[in-house]
């Protein structure tokens, strides 16, 4: 065998993400795409995307959009793939297939592979009787001695068969960068089938010329495929092929150590981004899933992780996926962002919920500008969606301010502000009552409420300014919630929301006395 990948300096550094375009891109692929990056821009090395399309039944024709689309956004970019192109192209699998069949034909003439033309049901009911008796369900081997003479007779005649490769019965050790040593009896596998046909390679076969080919050095992936790295290394050897060096990443599960599902809050990493996680938050999170630097630090951009990252620390047990981790995480990098770009980032969500509708020049149409020009010179003006009210963006700045340091993710802000944006509130009366007050101590308050700010010029209706003649007038009472409550719950019709003085200033002397107004008629 050709000496292994044992003394790779860097530079030389070569992994790969090889996802099937069966589905979109979940949390699980790309983890493992962000570790094989962060270890390829640790050791100024490449990282190549290769996309695995070889299974034509279970393609779905958006999946390797979306796959590509998602981790670019993650920021996870490649140096070489089928988009780009690259010194050992192609990169879709379906795009290789003389490629995999040259290697077919070699293993053949050696006799290292061969034909199979045993039926499914056989081999089913040869599996159910293995496993009925105790024993692993392995092949038996019954078309591995079938002369060159017989196996192109029924070639011929156009018998259904596959391509099994001969699996020597062996021990097969390999070092594992995160697990250390680990051994396989191959005896207990059985001959396993490599290609349908010449034309038609599965997984453990294309896997390994595609990895030779691409001159991969690194396997860097989830401990789910231990059990297919002996057979890779079978057929490595038969081919003459070195051996990359393998690390075989912790399974993600659940906060109850279950397999990862939906319920424990895990999709699809569009959906993420649709429920308004930055990429940011998601990077991180991801980061600590199965590894840790070893300090007490728990924020990491791109650029750190690259820094400080090691295969050495990443853990071997399963790595638990914690949703308000990653609530935590986004309402972190949410407070880090400008004003500015926070209301471009929010500006979709408002406009989706149909709360403002953006006025464009000339002829231009929402479906025709991308989300991320919503906010910036091309779009500068914007109305309220149920009036027609005109609004400007610093308006939209002043609401998306008060609500930084509440917002989880960029989705809830359609919920957390609506009120803004409404002619008329609808909520329940008992909504303005403060502990035990009773309707005639709430009319009161509303009719001071409306009496003192109708006397405050609009020139000097400030945040600071409302503060400082209300809250004396508040603390008068037995409870100063009994002026500030029936003002926030008039002003917002919601349970909690930002403070009552910031969300006047927004509104302005007019609304906020009218919501007054119609929170007094509510108390006959």
């Amino acid at each position: 065998m050709i000496e292994d990948f044992k003394f790779i300096k860097p530079g030389e550094v070569r992994v790969r993400i090889a996802p099937a375009p069966t589905g979109l891109l979940h949390i699980g692929t790309a983890r493992t795409a962000l570790f094989n990056y962060l270890f390829a821009k640790k050791n100024q090395g490449s990282f190549i995307l290769r996309i695995e399309d070889t299974d034509i039944e279970r393609i779905d024709p958006r999946a390797e959009k979306d796959i590509m689309e998602n981790l670019k956004w993650l920021g996870i970019e490649w140096t070489e793939g089928p988009d780009i192109g690259g010194e050992y192209g192609p990169y879709r699998q379906s795009q290789r297939l003389e490629i995999y069949a040259k290697y077919l034909e070699k293993l053949l003439a050696e006799d290292k592979a061969y034909y199979c033309f045993c039926s499914e049901e056989e081999l089913e009911a040869e599996k159910q009787y293995k496993m009925s008796i105790g024993e692993p369900p392995r092949y038996s081997g019954k078309c591995a001695q079938l002369s060159k003479e017989e196996v192109q007779k029924r070639l011929a005649e156009g018998q259904p068969s596959i391509i099994r490769f001969r699996v020597p019965a062996k021990k097969v050790e390999f070092e594992d960068l995160i697990r250390g040593k680990i051994e396989f009896d191959a005896s207990l596998i059985g001959d396993i089938v490599i290609a349908k046909d010449l034309a038609t390679p599965l997984y453990n076969f294309a896997v390994v010329i595609d990895d030779f080919e691409m001159k991969i050095s690194h396997v860097i992936r989830g401990e789910d495929h231990i059990s297919n790295t002996p057979k890779q290394i079978l057929i490595q050897e038969a081919l003459g092929f070195p051996r990359p060096i393998y690390a075989h990443l912790p399974l993600i599960l659940g906060p109850d150590r279950t397999k990862l599902s939906k319920r424990h809050g895990a999709i699809a990493i569009s959906e993420y981004k649709k429920r308004g996680y930055l990429p940011e938050a998601l990077v991180n999170f991801m980061a600590f899933l199965g590894w840790n630097p070893g300090t007490e630090r728990e924020i990491y951009s791109m650029a750190s992780l690259i820094k400080e990252f090691s295969l050495e620390r990443v853990q071997k047990g399963g790595a638990i996926f914690n949703i308000k981790r990653l609530d935590f995480l986004n309402g972190f990098y949410i407070r880090q962002k400008s004003i500015e770009k926070l209301t471009e980032l929010c500006l979709p969500y408002l406009i989706e919920a149909g709360l403002i509708e953006p006025v464009f020049k000339e002829e231009s149409k929402v479906s025709e500008l991308p989300t991320a020009f919503f906010g910036t010179e091309i779009v500068q003006k914007y109305e309220i969606a149920e009036t027609k009210e005109e609004i400007s963006l610093e308006f939209l700045r002043k609401i998306i301010s008060i609500y930084q340091e509440r917002l989880k993710k960029l989705s809830e802000i359609s919920e957390l502000t609506d009120f803004f944006f409404k002619d008329k509130l609808d909520y329940d009366k008992e909504l303005l009552r403060w502990k035990e007050m009773t309707d005639e101590e709430i009319r009161s308050s509303l009719d001071k409420l409306e009496k003192i700010l109708s006397r405050i010029k609009t020139e000097d209706w400030t945040k600071e300014n409302l503060e400082n003649i209300l809250m004396p007038e508040a603390e008068k009472m037995a409870d100063r919630g009994m002026l500030l409550w029936p003002l926030r719950a008039a002003l917002t019709g919601k349970e909690a929301s930002a403070g009552p003085f910031e969300i006047a200033e927004i509104l302005g002397k007019e609304k906020t006395i009218k919501r007054i107004k119609e929170a007094r008629g509510l108390i006959k």
